[in-house]
C-alpha cells in the first residue's frame, strides 16, 4: 500500500532522531557553537544519502577530518558509518572498498587521538569491526536487491517468452484449423458444381457437407481464437490468457478445440477425419494399430493434427492421386504416422517427382507446424518425395516425453 512518504522524508527524519540521540546533554555548554556546527555538518548530509551516497559520503568523511583536527570528538561520528552503509548498499563494490579504506583509517585515527592509555589496539579492532559490519551489511543489501531485480526480469522474459510461444501455437493451430475445412470446403464446392446438372443428389449431399464443414471449423475456431485475448482483471500468472487450456500451461501447444459434437480431436475421431476427405474426393484409407487409450490426450491430439494435415496438403497438392493410406502404430512408448499419397497422370503413369515435390513445398507453413508438434515430443519428422513419385510423410512421437 503506498503511504506517500518520499525515501527523502524518512532519511531526513532518522537523521533529527540521530541528532537528538548523539546530542549529550553538557555538549553545548562544554563545546559551545562548534558542537553544534559538528553536529549539523555530521547528520544533515545523511537526508541526501540515498540521492548521492558517494557525495554524502565524501562531505561527512572531509568533516570527520576537519573534526578530529581541531580535537573535538563527538559520538554524532556515527553518520559516517550510516554514510558507508549506504555506499555499500547502492555503488559498486570497488567504490565500497575505498569508501571502507577511508572509514578505517579514520578509525586509526580516531584510536590514536582518544583511546585510553593502553587501549590503540583494543579500540582499533572495535572500531575495524564495525566499519566492516557496515561496510558488508550495505553490500549485502544490494546484492540482494540485485538478486531479486534479477528474478524478476527472468521471470518477466519467461512472461514474454510465455505469451509469444501461446500466440504462435495459437497461429499453428488455427492453420490447421483453417487450410484442412477450407480445402475440404472448396473441393465440395466444385464437386457440386461438377454434379448440379446430372446428379442434383449429389450436389445437395456436397453442400450439406460443406455445411457440417463449416459448423466445425467454426466451433474449433470459437475455442482456439480466446487463447488470443489477455485476461481482464488481476489474477492470473504470466502468460495466462482467456480461455488458455491445459494444453497451453503443458507448453502442447493451444488446448484442443472441441469437434462438432463437442468431443476433443484424437485417435478416436480419425475416421470421421478420413471420411470427411473421402467426401472431398480424395480416396483414404485409414489404419490404427494399437491400444489408443493410454496415450494422452495431448499427443492424441498431436496425432490427429499430423494425420490431418498431411491429408490436407494431399488434398490441395496431389489433384490427381489416386489413393492416400494413412496408418498409425501405437505403443505405450511411441506413436508413429505414415501417410503416404501416389499421385498418378491421365495415362496411369507417376507424375514426375519435381513436380510433386514442389506442389507439396507450397504448404511449407504446415510442414513447419508438423515439425513444431513432433518436437514438442522429442520425435522427428520425415515429409518427402517417395521413389515413385508420391509424397509421404513420416511422424516419430515419443510418448515417454514429456512436452
Amino acid at each position: 500500500m503506498t503511504t506517500g512518504i518520499r525515501p527523502w522524508m524518512l532519511d531526513a527524519l532518522a537523521a533529527a532522531v540521530l541528532f537528538v540521540l548523539t546530542l549529550g546533554p553538557g555538549q553545548v555548554l562544554r563545546g559551545g557553537p562548534e558542537f553544534i556546527l559538528f553536529q549539523v555538518a555530521l547528520l544533515l548530509p545523511l537526508v541526501w544519502r540515498r540521492t548521492a551516497p558517494e557525495l554524502v559520503f565524501a562531505v561527512i568523511s572531509s568533516v570527520a577530518l576537519v573534526q578530529w583536527a581541531r580535537g573535538v570528538q563527538l559520538p554524532a561520528d556515527v553518520a559516517l558509518l550510516v554514510a558507508l552503509y549506504t555506499v555499500g548498499a547502492h555503488a559498486p563494490w570497488r567504490h565500497t572498498l575505498v569508501a571502507a579504506a577511508v572509514t578505517e583509517a579514520g578509525a586509526v585515527l580516531a584510536s590514536a587521538r582518544w583511546a585510553p592509555e593502553g587501549q590503540f589496539v583494543l579500540s582499533v579492532v572495535a572500531l575495524s569491526v564495525t566499519v566492516a559490519a557496515a561496510a558488508l551489511s550495505g553490500t549485502a543489501v544490494r546484492a540482494r536487491r540485485e538478486y531479486v531485480a534479477a528474478l524478476e526480469g527472468d521471470r518477466d522474459r519467461r512472461a514474454r517468452l510465455a505469451v509469444a510461444e501461446e500466440r504462435a501455437r495459437t497461429a499453428r493451430e488455427v492453420h490447421d484449423i483453417v487450410t484442412h475445412n477450407l480445402s475440404v470446403m472448396i473441393a465440395l464446392a466444385d464437386s457440386a458444381s461438377y454434379v448440379r446438372e446430372h446428379s442434383p443428389d449429389k450436389a445437395a449431399a456436397a453442400l450439406e457437407q460443406i455445411s457440417r464443414t463449416g459448423r466445425l471449423a467454426l466451433a474449433d475456431m470459437q475455442r482456439t481464437l480466446p487463447a488470443l485475448r489477455p485476461e481482464p482483471g488481476p489474477g492470473p500468472g504470466p502468460g495466462h490468457a482467456a480461455g488458455a487450456d491445459p494444453g497451453l500451461a503443458a507448453g502442447t501447444g493451444p488446448g484442443p478445440g472441441p469437434d462438432a459434437d463437442g468431443t476433443t480431436p484424437g485417435i478416436a475421431q480419425l475416421p470421421g477425419l478420413a471420411e470427411q476427405v473421402r467426401a472431398a474426393g480424395l480416396p483414404v484409407d485409414l489404419t490404427v494399430d494399437g491400444d489408443p487409450a493410454p496415450v494422452p490426450a495431448l499427443a492424441q491430439l498431436t496425432v490427429y493434427r499430423i494425420v490431418q494435415e498431411a491429408l490436407t496438403n494431399a488434398l490441395r497438392h496431389a489433384p490427381t492421386a489416386t489413393h492416400v493410406h494413412a496408418g498409425i502404430r501405437l505403443s505405450p512408448e511411441a506413436a508413429i504416422i505414415e501417410v503416404t499419397d501416389q499421385a498418378r497422370t491421365a495415362d496411369g503413369g507417376n507424375v514426375p517427382r519435381v513436380r510433386h515435390e514442389r506442389a507439396a513445398a507450397r504448404g511449407g507453413n504446415g510442414l513447419r507446424a508438423m515439425r513444431e508438434r513432433v518436437a514438442a515430443y522429442g520425435g522427428s519428422l520425415r515429409a518427402g518425395p517417395t521413389p515413385d513419385g508420391g509424397w509421404e510423410v513420416i511422424a516419430h512421437l515419443d510418448l515417454a516425453h514429456t512436452p
